[in-house]
């Protein structure tokens, strides 16, 4: 029993003992930490600068011809002849094929001699209108002298209505046969293929041929596509971010690989009032004049859209914006109170300053247009010099190293005049 006793009392001792060392390498360990966290940090910087600033989509698409049509011909027959071929002008009404006509020839010339026949039908119903007015006129002369009886006048007024009936079915069939000639006439100019529009450019271009001299053609068969090429249209496709950003008559540039150097100024004409599904695009179409005729549809376009401009921004590097405690952010330099109390690293003057002459100090940002690698802060109103790498290892407050490419002078004067600023904008 005793030796029980004596055993506990041992082990307790013994963890007594290991507790103890435990808790002195803990706090051992805890003083280490503070001094690896206040290390310096080597950091790269940019000065804050003030300039102009853009928000400039840049999209890419295809030039198409403002309209564009075929033309066919409205009757079937052997293309006889083809006017014109592809790249020729084109004006408002111009013949640019001729089909053989001689089938629409001689159906006009016998639609012209029903006619005839049609009109003479008439003459000789108004004849015979005439001989029955008289006969039934003379009839009714005599029934009332009581000398023809009432069976020759119902013959004769008979006749008369017969006659009169016939005149007037003859000279339905004129305007029948009228009709008809109108029709095979209208067929008969159908052999020569216009090319017809309403507005836009009278001077138009011929794009592209589908059939040759020879063929026979059926109707609304295409013969040749005319094309409107001034001005053109730059179709794009925007996205959601920069769908909001578009407005009927903004400016637009426009540029292609076949001029390079030379840009083309449009003006946004058409916006899609919807986004496709399978894109989560929108289509939007920008009017470019084509005066020189130097752009042709298909041609492969970049064009830039501006959509806002500052002139005096504050400007940072990209790389400078980092976030903490979910916000974002810059780290400012700014001097310490070791720099302010005169220490300086051996060396003598000029020499850089100490390692804990500077700090970095987060500053809450809000930013604005962002272009390339150059971001827009909008607050609070900061100046002098960012860290632009190794802001991922910084705290507020860090001490840090400056590069040597800064010179320890401008690197105190404009952290100094940094800090100044932008602890008085917050």
């Amino acid at each position: 029993m005793k030796k029980l006793v004596l055993g506990v009392v041992v082990v307790a001792v013994v963890g007594l003992v290991v507790w103890q060392a435990h808790r002195r390498i803990v706090a051992a360990g805890g003083q280490k930490g503070p001094q690896r966290a206040g290390a310096p940090v080597a950091v790269e910087t940019q000065p804050i600068r003030k300039g102009e600033i853009r928000d400039i989509g840049v999209f890419t698409g295809s030039l198409v011809p403002k309209s564009q049509f075929v033309v066919a011909p409205k009757v079937t027959g052997w293309l006889k002849e083809l006017l014109v071929d592809i790249g020729d002008g084109v004006g408002r009404n111009q013949i640019v094929a001729v089909l053989d006509d001689e089938q629409f020839t001689r159906q006009v010339q016998q639609a012209t001699a029903e006619l005839q026949v049609a009109r003479a039908n008439v003459e000789n119903s108004s004849s015979d209108l005439d001989l029955a007015k008289r006969e039934y006129e003379r009839v009714t002369a005599l029934r009332e002298k009581q000398i023809a009886s009432a069976a020759e006048l119902d013959t004769v007024s008979a006749a008369y209505s017969s006659a009169q009936t016939r005149l007037k079915v003859a000279q339905a069939q004129v305007e029948q046969k009228e009709a008809a000639l109108k029709v095979e006439e209208l067929k008969l100019s159908y052999t020569k293929v216009q090319a017809f529009w309403e507005g836009g450019d009278p001077n138009r271009i011929v794009g592209e041929r589908f059939v040759d001299e020879g063929a026979l053609v059926s109707i609304n068969q295409p013969i040749v596509s005319i094309l409107e090429n001034n001005p053109l249209t730059a179709v794009v496709f925007v996205i959601e971010r920069d769908y909001p950003k578009m407005t009927i008559g903004q400016a637009a540039t426009v540029t292609t690989d076949a001029y390079s150097g030379k840009t083309f100024v449009g003006t946004i004409r058409r916006i899609a009032p919807l986004l496709k599904e399978s894109s989560r695009q929108a289509r939007v179409e920008i009017e470019v004049p084509n005066v020189d005729h130097l752009l042709k549809p298909g041609m492969f376009v970049r064009t830039r859209v501006e959509f806002d401009r500052h002139d005096d921004a504050t400007l940072v590097p990209i790389t400078a914006l980092v976030r903490r405690a979910g916000k974002e952010g810059i780290f400012l330099l700014e001097k310490t109170a070791a720099a302010d109390a005169g220490s300086q690293t051996p060396g003598g003057p000029g020499s850089q300053p100490a390692a804990s002459a500077f700090q970095a100090r987060f500053i809450p940002v809000t930013t604005g247009i962002v272009a390339g690698q150059v971001a827009e802060v909008v607050e609070p109103l900061i100046s002098g010099v960012v860290v632009t790498l190794g802001n991922h290892l910084l705290e507020n407050g860090s001490p840090v190293i400056l590069p040597k490419s800064l010179p320890a002078a401008d690197a105190e004067r404009r952290a100094t005049n940094g800090g100044t600023q932008a602890g008085g904008s917050r």
